[in-house]
């Protein structure tokens, strides 16, 4: 089994429609994007992580680049299902010239977009982002110079359960019963077991932490990862600084809110030569200088890019809630959220999009 053959020609359908599509937004904005990307460097990433059948009956699968692309134009346009993606791209030319998909040709069906998620491993995805870091850094992006490091909640996609009943939830899960459903099949459908309960600001909170770097110069997302709720923000501070070094560039200084202040992240930093741009807070023994207060509001008016990503993609992505009762399966959409806000933003940044 292999690809199906993407066919480019002209077809009679796009030449009676060739004087609307030099009018329709949309598609001239997707054309630029197609320009702001190297996709062949993309595809190779993909190709190397992604494999079809080897049966030699069946139907030729669907290119892996064309079912990513479609993924970020799910993102790009807050289409909430896989079907209503199926629908949309059935519906609108942009979509198909974006896609590569003559007018003839329909839409994969909405369960090999589903399928194509859930085959793809958050190592690809992130290979993926770097390499469009890096293609970014090429174009002349200054990328990891200055980094912003913060966390925020989102909310499971299950309903909440008091932590006793969902550790028994979990011990059950764990048996042979509890890995079928009513008929003894594999369970398909389960609620959420990978979120916990955690407090913010005295409200009680049930879901997943999704911990990000952002350069502060340009506003990309460098990493992002996602946690049960209850993991401290400060215990993840080196990975997140340690995965956002994409190029040989030195990393110039990390900016961090009060949470992430303590001697093991200033100790990390200063181990490996960057600059300390945590925030200092109040201690049993020590009150903030004048200096330090100073020093604080600066920092703040630096580290809101953060602030922007996360009301940006909460907004636009409705990033605050989660789309999947797994967190693999929710850390799959993150990475696929920050490469559609990155190509966007950098195509921006550009002049491209």
């Amino acid at each position: 089994m292999g690809y199906k053959q993407m066919n480019q020609n002209i077809t009679f359908a796009e030449l009676s429609l060739f004087t609307s599509m030099e009018h329709n937004r949309s598609l001239k904005r997707l054309e630029k994007i197609n320009r702001a990307v190297d996709w062949s460097e993309v595809e190779a990433v993909i190709s190397a992580h992604y494999t079809v059948g080897t049966r030699l009956e069946g139907v030729d699968a669907y290119p892996p680049l064309l079912l990513m692309k479609a993924l970020l134009l799910q993102k790009w346009y807050q289409i909430d299902s896989d079907p209503e993606l199926e629908n949309q791209i059935n519906d609108r030319i942009s979509f198909k010239k974006f896609l590569g998909l003559s007018f003839d040709v329909p839409s994969p069906d909405h369960s090999t977009f589903s399928l194509f998620r859930g085959r793809l491993s958050q190592e690809a995805m992130r290979e993926v982002n770097s390499v469009l870091l890096r293609q970014f850094s090429r174009k002349g992006l200054v990328i990891n110079k200055g980094i912003a490091v913060d966390a925020r909640l989102i909310q499971s996609a299950s309903h909440p359960l008091s932590s006793e009943t969902l550790e028994e939830v979990r011990r059950y899960r764990e048996t042979p019963e509890g890995q079928v459903d009513v008929t003894g099949k594999p369970l398909k459908f389960s609620r959420d077991l990978d979120s916990d309960w955690t407090v913010k600001n005295g409200i009680p909170h049930y879901g997943m932490k999704e911990h990000v770097a952002v350069d502060t110069k340009n506003g990309l997302v460098l990493m992002t990862e996602l946690t049960p709720a209850s993991v401290h923000d400060s215990t993840w501070f080196p990975y997140c600084v340690a995965a956002s070094l994409h190029t040989g560039d030195p990393m110039g200084i990390v900016y961090a809110d009060k949470g992430y202040y303590g001697a093991p992240n200033r100790g990390f930093l200063a181990m490996n030569g960057i600059a300390d741009g945590i925030m200092r807070k109040d201690t049993r023994s020590t009150r903030l200088t004048a200096w330090e207060k100073e020093r604080n509001k600066a920092i703040a008016k630096l580290r809101y890019i953060v602030e922007q990503y996360f009301g940006l993609s909460h907004l636009h992505m409705d990033a605050f809630k989660a789309r999947f009762t797994r967190i693999i399966r929710n850390s799959i959409d993150a990475l696929f959220r920050q490469m559609a806000f990155n190509i966007f933003r950098g195509g921006k940044i550009l002049g491209t999009t």
